[in-house]
């Protein structure tokens, strides 16, 4: 009791960035972006890092580690910047696994380096960049570059990096995410980086859950590090998802998970906003063909569309326009396709489903910025446990309350039991951390079977294949040669809406909603508890509806606002809208008085 003790006053003592040891100019510019306290995570990492120690750091998914190195990363190069940069290679490296990560690292960087109004030149390299444009952007060079492992193999090879001025500029080297990195297919460059990297450059390994990939990185590039142990982790193993999410496992055989899908949502039994994994692409499109026919709107999100698209996806979800997002976790996918393409027979449907090539560099388990997601469901149960552990991660986030609801099946039990094992579960006990699901009766779902398997059939592997290829096409019409038209007319870009129906026969009216008498007393108890919960929660459709629903209610299609008389007609119309809006004041004093 002691040492608890002992840490809470610590804790308490080290509150304030500035006992830290963090600049001024760093701590005024999170207080204008309302971060006032550090963290647990950044509590311990930062005076390390400042001391120029090595360090591991693993912590839970939104707990703070980004601004962990990068608070001290900025520092040092506030300290040791000179008027006339004469390196010939970046002074600091940020290597992540995915491009939305890559993305989201630049952004909060960016912003804290303008608002301490310093002149530093950061970059982010992606994939898609040419020779010529990558060595367009790393001319100078800039002090931070922001990159995946395989951009920085490509600009060695190519020259456009020497390895000799990696060896004499590079003095920081931080890997974000590191036990994806692996897994990503990064070894041989990280292999070939690591030859390059002097022993004088300080390194740091960020990640959320401990693994061989993790140790196998810490061997290879780190020296001597310092093993952060956090307060909030300890050497405990339920605290690897957070408390303050709850976690809940539905047993169904794999048929069957549409159905129990079906009634979670169609009857209300989750918190909304949701966010759906699955493994395939395919069966993100048959889910959502599925949800189409019973009135449920969705969008998929996966690395086939444009990256344009994506991150518009992310952004209408995070507005609210929709409450369900499916998204393929493509790390869990690639692994079959190999399997898949070792026989000779399937090889070539493979290559005619996959013409349009994926985004390698796309991840949907880390580094995309979800918003006010309230429950994770998983539709299929990710090949891994580290997968769960970051699937589980996109809710709760900034220590907000979240769900997780798990459909098993009983080819799915094998890793459902490592997931039990990482959490801390014993076979002799019953199951702290992972609940069955309490809100869903068996003849609720029975109830909704019928409708379900009779619309089931209807999505067949045609349709769905046509569907994703509608999806795409429209997409990419969307980000290529509707671009320049969205430059000038920013607004045109919040009509196209992602969740559109892409099923060729139009959804029964009668599925839309469901009879009182299919439902049983027990699940109507159940839903008005879940709808009081949102409703005290401030997450009502109403409001909502009024906020950015209602803006884009009278819309037009975008494709048909080529005309310049475009803001005459809306001038007209704010006219009318005027007469109208000072009639109605003329009945309604009437008929007050």
């Amino acid at each position: 009791m002691n040492k608890v003790e002992e840490r809470a006053e610590e804790e308490e003592e080290e509150q304030s960035f500035e006992e830290l040891g963090v600049d001024p100019r760093l701590i005024r510019a999170l207080t204008k972006k309302s971060i006032l306290k550090p963290t647990p995570i950044q509590r311990v990492a930062i005076p390390l890092i400042l001391e120029g120690k090595d360090v591991v750091a693993r912590a839970k998914t939104g707990s703070g580690k980004t601004f962990a190195y990068l608070l001290p990363l900025l520092q040092k190069l506030f300290t040791t910047q000179s008027p006339s940069n004469m390196n010939l290679a970046p002074t600091a490296l940020i290597l992540v696994p995915t491009r939305e990560l890559c993305q989201q690292v630049c952004s909060e960087a960016n912003s804290l380096i303008e608002l301490c109004r310093v002149q530093l030149r950061l970059v982010q390299l992606t994939s898609s960049m040419s020779v010529s444009e990558l060595r367009t952007t790393l001319a100078g060079p800039p002090e931070i570059v922001v990159s995946t492992p395989a951009c920085i193999q490509t600009c060695l090879k190519n020259g456009i990096i020497q390895a000799k001025a990696v060896q004499d500029s590079l003095s920081i080297l931080i890997l974000d995410e590191a036990d994806l990195l692996l897994s990503y297919g990064y070894e041989d460059d990280l292999k070939a980086l690591t030859s390059h990297v002097p022993r004088r450059c300080q390194c740091l390994l960020m990640s959320a859950t401990s693994s061989s990939d993790v140790e196998k990185l810490k061997k290879l590039i780190l020296h001597n590090p310092y093993i952060l142990t956090l307060p909030e982790v300890g050497d405990t193993k339920d605290d690897i998802i957070p408390k303050n999410v709850q976690q809940f496992y539905i047993s169904c055989a794999a048929r069957d998970k549409l159905v129990h899908i079906l009634a979670l949502l169609k009857l209300e039994l989750v918190q909304k906003k949701v966010l759906i994994f699955t493994n395939s692409i395919d069966m993100s499109f048959r889910l959502k063909l599925f949800f189409e026919q019973f009135g449920i709107k969705s969008a998929v999100l996966n690395a086939e569309l444009p990256q344009s698209s994506r991150l518009h996806i992310l952004e209408e979800f995070n507005a609210g326009l929709f409450d369900y997002l499916i998204a393929t976790d493509e790390s869990q996918s690639d692994g079959k396709e190999q399997v898949d393409d070792q026989n000779g027979s399937e090889r070539k449907k493979s290559k005619k489903h996959r013409k349009h090539k994926l985004d390698a560099e796309f991840g949907v388990v880390r580094g995309i910025d979800f918003k006010n997601v309230y429950t994770v469901i998983n539709f299929e149960m990710p090949q891994t446990a580290a997968g769960y552990v970051h699937r589980i991660g996109r809710t709760g986030r900034a220590y907000n309350t979240g769900a997780s609801v798990s459909l098993v099946s009983a080819e799915e039990t094998e890793i459902f039991e490592e997931i039990k094992s990482l959490l801390g579960e014993n076979d002799d006990k019953v199951s702290q951390f992972i609940a069955p699901f309490p809100l869903l009766s068996k003849n609720a779902v029975e109830s909704l079977r019928y409708r379900a398997e009779d619309v089931a059939r209807s999505v067949t592997k045609i349709a769905v294949r046509e569907s994703r290829a509608q999806d795409l096409r429209n997409e990419i019409l969307n980000s290529e040669k509707l671009k320049a038209h969205f430059q000038d007319n920013p607004k045109d870009f919040d009509l196209l809406k992602h969740d559109k129906m892409l099923s060729k026969k139009a959804p029964a009216p009668h599925l839309r909603d469901v009879p009182d008498y299919l439902v049983d007393p027990t699940t109507q108890e159940a839903s008005k508890i879940v709808k009081l919960a949102r409703a005290a929660m401030g997450n009502t459709n109403a409001s909502r509806g009024k906020g950015s629903k209602g803006r884009f209610k009278k819309s037009r299609d975008p494709l048909k606002t080529f005309s310049a008389e475009a803001p005459k007609r809306a001038g007209k119309g704010g006219m009318k809208r005027k007469a109208k809006d000072a009639d109605n004041g003329h009945k309604y004093k009437k008929k007050h008085s």
